[in-house]
């Protein structure tokens, strides 16, 4: 057991950390002193426990320590599935063990992107017996060995054990611990806050010196440090250091703390205390804490003269560059999830990920069956460029296939560095540095991504690490886009062998269709239509639309269309085709519901009859320019009811009258009311279809504008032309 002095809740003034109550913050107190011997114990800097919520759907933070705050927000909650380290080793039972920024990167790529600094961690489940309580993750600076010993793991396993049996014992009594409303922070070993010792000397150096705990706030500040500053010590002491100052209240600055206190590596900013002085922090960090060194550097330098680039002009992206970017990764982040094609995979990478990273060209290269890296696209080369460099040989040793063999990133920083290792590749492909990115998803290799720049360019360990673990995203979403290209063209091959590759010529009548896949989610078609040709001047038609966009439905549409072809062969007229294909649905036993509109017409006597499914009515032009829409009474939508009456509609189609049958996607559209759509519609069609005008212009004329929704939209134009003479003829 500890006393209250062993761990803490989050600062006074920082209340959303909010302390446990009761009996738990007794258990957390157990959790605590257990976390903190195996952190000290593994020569680690931080750690936390995770527990199990009630519905056993989540983990969540109970007690951390050695890391900031601003460690628990993203990390506070963990779905069991999520794509995380600690819920992985729960999910899984196991332990795991991520090196590196490298490793995370390649692992665990969201991580990455959030904590993109070079550390290590270890996680363990919580486990009595085959019972899991929850997790413990352990950090280490990203400078230790890369392997954990075997003293290490046999530590980690104690850890874990005696934390489970802490939980298990809460829970046994009838009282599982839940954090109430936030982790305990314990605290580091820095120094109490207080004012410096007279006499003390770090009181006599020149230089600024500010002592800051984990959380920020200062807990020992020099004179020099004070003058520097522009506060007394007094006033220093005891803030946290970006509240204290408000010139320092910026997240630039925030993060570069951030970024010292998680790796426990040196960092350095400038910036202005107003109104004209420029400061310089050094940051040095340890377990306890970090270690500010603060020094004037003088006025603003003066803008330099214009001169040639020189390699690794830019050594290192400042932190403004990396949170400037920090909104367009995080939108290529959730842009890649939602991608569907490979073109929008290629769109993404050119729009998103080159201006943040600084480069000029990508090319994006798929892992094809017979081991050969194919270019699948391309930004910033001219056509052709790549010809020569695209499906080499399996065995070829290529920039793509070297970073996909070994699973590591390949970064070349000079012109040199690139015509050393790959002349030929240089003498074909510009760019005075690459990074060339091996696309690995857990379970299989994709291909590769290679950023080309025009200048010789330095990759930080936090650029490497963000580029590694934006390769991870960028791998999972080529392979959903590369399997859902291969399904559309599967979809648009059976889409043309479900509906007629041209209509047949019919005397006396002129025809025209047009047919307009979904806006978004295209795989199969729901609506059909076809022209049937039946002897003695005489033709059928029909268009419907079937519920649902897949497989199914496009098996019920190729049944559908079989059945009304036969039935109208059969001389069956429209209220016998109709109620024919109704039983066949119902008898099918399908949840899929479908519309249609069947006519049969004789040109050469300008008779039409026509029955309607649940069918929108269609548009009658008469040859004065009158539009009406058809009132033809209707009945239930087909696999209903078997015993569903279609009654029919005889009509009068006089030469030069134009019949429109479409779909409901040309009339429901997203935001519009489809009333005056219909009503447009009408318009347009009395306008464009006069005598005369080609029924091919007439059907873009009524398609002008239409905003594809999320349904298919189809349009079939019939109008009366007379018999003319000679015999009839098809397409």
């Amino acid at each position: 057991m500890c006393d209250d002095s062993a761990v803490r809740g989050a600062p006074d003034t920082e209340p959303e950390h909010s302390r446990a109550a009761g009996g738990d913050r007794a258990v957390l107190h157990e959790l605590g002193v257990c976390l903190t011997g195996a952190v000290a114990g593994l020569g680690a800097y931080g750690g936390g426990v995770y527990l199990l919520d009630a519905a056993g759907e989540a983990l969540e933070l109970a007690v951390y320590t050695g890391l900031p705050p601003q460690f628990a927000g993203p990390w506070r909650r963990i779905r069991l599935d999520a794509p995380v380290g600690v819920a992985e080793a729960v999910r899984e039972r196991k332990l795991v063990w991520v090196d590196g920024a490298q490793e995370m990167a390649l692992r665990y790529p969201r991580t990455a992107l959030i904590m993109p600094y070079p550390l290590a961690f270890a996680c363990r489940p919580l486990l009595v017996g085959r019972e899991v309580h929850g997790g413990l993750f352990v950090n280490w600076a990203g400078s230790r060995e890369r392997r954990l010993s075997a003293a290490e793991r046999e530590r980690l396993l104690a850890a874990a054990s005696a934390l489970a049996r802490v939980a298990a014992h809460a829970g046994a009594a009838g009282a599982p611990v839940r954090p109430s409303a936030g982790p305990l922070v314990l605290p580091g070993t820095a120094p109490p806050a207080g004012p410096l010792p007279e006499g003390s000397a770090l009181a006599r150096l020149p230089e600024g010196v500010c002592a800051l705990d984990a959380d920020g706030r200062i807990t020992l500040a020099t004179p020099a440090a004070a003058a520097l500053l522009g506060l007394p010590a007094a006033e220093l002491v005891g803030r946290v250091v970006w509240r204290a100052l408000p010139w320092l209240d910026h997240p630039v600055y925030e993060e570069w703390y951030r970024a010292a206190a998680m790796s426990r590596q040196p960092a350095a900013f400038t910036v202005l205390r107003p109104p004209d002085r420029w400061l310089r922090f050094q940051l040095y960090p340890d377990a306890s804490g970090i270690t500010a060194r603060v020094t004037e550097t003088g006025p603003e330098p003066r803008p330099p003269e214009p001169r040639p680039p020189q390699p690794f002009e830019q050594l290192r992206p400042r932190a403004p560059d990396r949170l400037a970017g920090v909104y367009h990764v995080l939108h290529l982040v959730g842009a890649l999830a939602d991608a569907t094609g490979v073109r929008d995979v290629v769109r993404l990478v050119a729009e998103e990920m080159l201006p943040v990273f600084g480069a000029a060209r990508a090319v994006l290269l798929a892992l094809e069956g017979d081991g050969r890296l194919r270019v699948v696209g391309a930004h910033g080369y001219p056509p052709g460029a790549l010809d020569r460099i695209d499906r080499p040989a399996a065995d070829a040793e290529t920039p793509g296939t070297r970073a996909l063999a070994t699973g590591t990133p390949l970064f070349l920083e000079t012109r040199r560095d690139i015509a050393r290792r790959y002349p030929r590749h240089a003498a074909l492909a510009p760019g005075a540095a690459w990074a060339v990115l091996p696309l690995l998803t857990p379970d299989r290799e994709v291909g590769a991504c290679v950023l080309s720049y025009d200048r010789p360019r330095r990759f930080a360990p936090e650029e490497r690490a963000t580029l590694t673990a934006l390769a991870g995203l960028i791998a999972q979403a080529l392979a959903r886009a590369r399997r859902y290209d291969t399904a559309s063209g599967l979809a648009r091959d059976l889409q043309d062998a479900l509906l007629p590759r041209r209509l047949p010529r019919i005397h006396g009548l002129e025809t025209a269709v047009r047919y307009l896949p979904a806006a978004e989610g295209m795989t199969v078609c729901g609506d059909f239509y076809d022209l049937i040709t039946l002897g003695h001047h005489r033709a059928a038609a029909v268009i419907g639309d079937i519920q649902g966009h897949n497989g199914p439905a496009a098996a019920l549409m190729g049944q559908i269309r079989t059945a009304v072809r036969a039935h109208a062969a059969g001389g069956a007229d429209p209220r016998r085709v109709l109620g024919l294909t109704n039983r066949l649905l119902t008898a099918l036993d399908t949840e899929l519901l479908a519309s249609a509109v069947f006519l049969r017409l004789d040109p050469r006597r300008h008779r039409l009859v026509l029955a309607r499914a649940g069918h929108p009515h269609p548009l009658l032009r008469h040859p004065d320019g009158r539009v009406e829409a058809l009132d033809a009474p209707g009945g239930l939508l087909l696999g209903i009811d078997p015993a569903a009456a279609y009654p029919h509609l005889r009509l009068c189609l006089p030469e030069g009258a134009v019949l429109a049958l479409y779909t409901d996607g040309l009339t429901d559209v997203p935001g519009s009311d489809p009333e005056r759509v219909l009503s447009g519609l009408a318009g347009r069609l009395a306008a464009a279809g006069r005598p005369g005008t080609p029924l091919d212009e007439v059907a873009e004329t009524l398609l002008q504008g239409h905003r594809q929704g999320a349904d298919d939209t189809t349009l079939l134009l019939l109008r009366a032309t007379g018999v003319p003479s000679g015999p009839p003829q098809r397409a």
